[in-house]
């Protein structure tokens, strides 16, 4: 995929996120907002020939713009995605948590959209 199929994907994801969320469909909701998170992530990686296939690599590639932008939140919205991806397995976040933790994932693509643009 190129940086601008994921970084599509990524909305799509968070789009969806919001209707699981509207359908009571926690762990659905849960899940597409890790998955929005990691979606951006990797069109970032692709564009700068990082690495972006494992778990671990989302997490790096979180680590290393926080420190080129100087930003902390990144690494912490990014925390909360991760969050939501364990409740993906878990499911025992309650509704408004999960409704929470979907506006930090969107908080943290509006931060990470500029810096692929820069790219």
């Amino acid at each position: 995929m190129t940086a601008q199929q994921f970084q599509q994907a990524s909305e799509h994801f968070l789009d969806q996120a919001r209707q699981e969320l509207a359908a009571g469909d926690l762990p659905q909701a849960s899940e597409k907002g890790w998955g929005a998170a990691t979606q951006m992530l990797k069109a970032i990686a692709e564009q700068r020939g990082w690495e972006h296939n494992r778990h671990r690599h989302y997490h790096r590639a979180a680590s290393r713009l926080r420190a080129e932008t100087g930003d902390g939140d990144i690494r912490r919205l990014f925390a909360v995605a991760s969050d939501l991806h364990e409740n993906f397995c878990e499911n025992d976040m309650a509704a408004d948590l999960v409704a929470e933790s979907l506006d930090d994932v969107e908080a943290l693509l509006e931060k990470l959209r500029p810096l692929l643009a820069q790219a």
